[in-house]
């Protein structure tokens, strides 16, 4: 599908090593998606990615039904509809600071040992919501 902006592409949002592993078609397959992922984007990844000056590698994007049943993810969760991407890092807490000091727009942050997840509504409020995975060890905001 190609570039979404300086630093990010819609394949990075439909790569899987479990979709890979089981053999599980993961792609963008309407343009409501395809039109989530680049609000995510434009809205809260580029923008941090920027103020950071840090690679920011897409663990999980968008999950088609499929994926995100064998991953274990909700049956409503903001993957399947594009909204969401958990972004890998090594110092979660930076990166959750600097979304919350830069005041981005982001639905849900979640703080994971390994990672952070952001979501981003393509339309209506963003609730702002923070949470901790229930296995994070480390400093909170």
């Amino acid at each position: 599908m190609g570039t979404i902006s300086k630093d990010f592409s819609y394949s990075e949002f439909e790569r899987s090593e479990t979709a890979e592993r089981r053999g599980i078609v993961n792609v963008i397959a309407t343009a409501k998606v395809r039109d989530s992922i680049q609000a995510l984007v434009v809205n809260v990844l580029q923008p941090l990615r920027t103020a950071l000056g840090v690679e920011m590698p897409v663990n999980s994007g968008y999950r088609c039904p499929e994926l995100n049943e064998a991953v274990g993810g909700v049956p409503t969760s903001q993957h399947l509809m594009g909204e969401a991407a958990d972004i890998a890092t090594p110092m979660p807490l930076r990166m959750a600071r600097k979304a919350v000091e830069m005041g981005l727009p982001f639905d849900q942050m979640g703080i994971y040992n390994t990672f952070v997840h952001f979501s981003h509504k393509l339309g209506g409020p963003q609730r702002g919501e923070i949470f901790y995975s229930k296995d994070y060890k480390g400093e909170r905001l």
